[in-house]
């Protein structure tokens, strides 16, 4: 593992030196300007990455972390006469806490309005600097001490500080995608409910990302001021600021450390030259140029240069695709549990109970007064006509609904209205009726993200994932991508991600859906097997072939309340369950 870390650092050092290689050899100090200002633009954008390209929360607003950490490097050398190598760590430190107080508030918002939200931020910044005077702040120029001031002759320099400060992040960057901070971004980014879910404390992580993030663009911002020694609002908070860390991440490719460093390298240098050139006659070039930048890979390659040509790459080398294995437990014959099971399975201690829960949406209720015990090693069927509150009462069981009434007891505790990520690490394990996979993750990284909740390190977590995995019959296909899975394959990886956290009740929700016949009875052969290793398992489903014989006893709902429960044999023959079903013309024919 060392040795593979130790190359995937290889190729961001290489090019840093190449890089440095060339700035070396450049003796214009306009052109030496720009290819200082490539790596921090390169900063900034991996600054955005880290909270917008791997959580999916765009930003619009940037600029003010970026803003901050320039103002706060200017003013105490202005006011103080601290050096720059004391003031970026703290200007790091500023941008860290503003972004904690951004985040916070901001988070509670979702999609385009957190997008907006965030813009108001450095346009507010803007112009309270503006009416406090700080229009154009020119840093003090200290030829007496040019080292302490980061004050250097030689432009080269600002370059290799800046290539160093943007190997720093990339290095950093690398760090966190493989690790627990890293996948849980990723999780958020593409499916939040299922993160949650999966016991990741979504808001903690983003809190983490916003704050980490503010520092890295509160730092860049500060050494952006030492390079040029003059700060005004609208250079350091404008629109165009924010819209620059954007767009070289996004260009170059969201979620991914050489995204913004491909970005940068490309359309810095142009946008700079084209205003050096042009900027007299065509005023707002630069805007132009990253409007035009956004538009093309919108419409060309909507995720990035970096994704697209990996795609590229993939369809062109990869190998025909095998087969999706069949499952190992799928060996075992998918036949109906025995009766003395069933009576062991019943009277056997209450690992859930549900105490009068009730659930309403204005002025109609979607679960009514539902009361249960779920017992330790049963199978217990919840089901019921569509529209029944199945689904519903499952979300009320794990926490992405708060009930109007009643509890919900986990091992005696009442965990009534805690959030999923809670009641995830309380014991219960989750999967959805509609799949929520995270695509661009491999089997087994989808499945990790499930292990964290209870393991203590990442090799931990991988054991737990790749015991998973083959508990549901996906070792030989674990470094597949979700994407690119079969429906059996994505519910018996869901059902290895909710297993994955080691819980002690275990929600399926439809997991049989969208198979066919051979393969429904695959799946149903591993769930048997967890309940024979122990596992406790509430499921609902519509395939009553399959439930009959899945099931130690059924749970019945009809529009939000109980009407019966009971054995299989007994269920499927009570009246008020075929009436529920069928209606009321079929109930004659409950005896034949």
């Amino acid at each position: 593992m060392t040795m593979l870390r130790m190359r995937s650092l290889l190729p961001p050092l290489l090019f840093t030196l190449a890089y440095a290689g060339i700035s070396l050899g450049v003796t214009n100090s306009y052109y030496q300007l720009i290819l200082t200002l490539v790596p921090v633009w390169a900063v900034f954008g991996l600054s955005w990455n880290l909270l917008s390209g791997y959580t999916g929360l765009i930003s619009f607003g940037h600029a003010a972390f970026f803003g901050i950490g320039a103002y706060a490097t200017a003013l105490g050398q202005i006011y103080f006469d601290i050096s720059p190598w004391l003031l970026i760590p703290v200007a790091a430190m500023l941008g860290g806490i503003a972004g904690l107080l951004i985040g916070f508030p901001t988070f509670r918002l979702q999609g385009h309005y957190f997008a907006l939200a965030m813009l108001a931020y450095p346009l507010a910044i803007l112009y309270v600097f503006e009416w406090l005077g700080f229009q154009e702040v020119t840093l003090p120029i200290k030829r007496d001490a040019p080292i302490a001031y980061m004050q250097f002759s030689d432009p080269h320099i600002y370059t290799l500080l800046g290539l160093a400060i943007m190997l720093a992040t990339i290095v950093l960057t690398q760090v966190i995608e493989r690790s627990r901070f890293g996948m849980a971004l990723l999780a958020i980014k593409q499916n939040e409910a299922a993160a949650e879910a999966a016991g990741i404390n979504t808001l903690a992580w983003k809190l983490r990302a916003i704050t980490l993030s503010g520092a890295i663009a509160a730092a860049i911002g500060g050494f952006y001021a030492q390079v040029l020694l003059v700060v005004t609002p609208q250079s350091v908070f404008g629109m165009l600021v924010s819209a620059q860390a954007l767009t070289v991440a996004m260009f170059g490719g969201v979620g991914t450390m050489w995204g913004p460093v491909i970005g940068s390298v490309i359309l810095i240098p142009l946008a700079e030259i084209l205003h050096a050139e042009a900027g007299a006659r065509i005023p707002g070039i630069q805007g132009v140029i990253f409007g035009l930048a956004i538009v093309c890979v919108i419409l060309l390659a909507p995720e990035g240069l970096f994704w697209k040509l990996r795609d590229l790459l993939r369809k062109r080398n990869a190998s025909k695709a095998t087969a999706g294995d069949t499952p190992e437990a799928a060996a075992a014959n998918v036949t109906a549990l025995k009766p003395a099971a069933r009576q062991r399975a019943a009277t056997g201690e209450v690992v859930l109970e549900v105490r009068d829960l009730s659930r309403s949406f204005g002025g109609l209720k979607a679960v009514q007064n539902v009361s249960f015990k779920l017992h330790k090693n049963e199978i217990l069927g919840i089901i019921g006509p569509n529209g029944a509150g199945k689904t519903t009462l499952f979300n009320l069981l794990n926490g992405f609904l708060k009930p109007s009434e009643g509890e919900v007891l986990i091992d005696g505790r009442n965990m009534s209205g805690q959030r999923p990520h809670t009641i995830c690490e309380a014991g219960i394990g989750r999967t959805f009726q509609v799949m929520r996979p995270f695509l661009r993750m491999s089997i087994l990284d989808n499945v990790v993200v499930g292990a964290y909740v209870r393991a203590r390190s990442d090799a931990e977590a991988r054991k737990l994932a790749a015991d998973a995995v083959a508990r549901v019959g996906l070792s030989a296909v674990a470094d597949r991508v979700a994407g690119e899975l079969s429906t059996k394959e994505l519910r018996l990886m869901e059902l290895a991600r909710a297993i994955a956290g080691q819980p002690r009740i275990l929600l399926l929700d439809e997991t049989l859906a969208g198979l066919g016949h051979g393969e429904a009875d695959e799946v149903v052969a591993v769930i048997q097997q967890l309940a024979r290793d122990g596992m406790t398992i509430a499921i609902i489903e519509h395939t009553m072939q399959a439930m009959v014989r899945l099931v130690d006893r059924f749970l019945v709902l009809d529009h939000g309340a109980v009407i019966t429960e009971g054995l299989p044999e007994v269920v499927t023959r009570d009246n008020r369950v075929i009436e529920a079903y069928l209606g009321k013309k079929w109930v004659g024919h409950a005896a034949n």
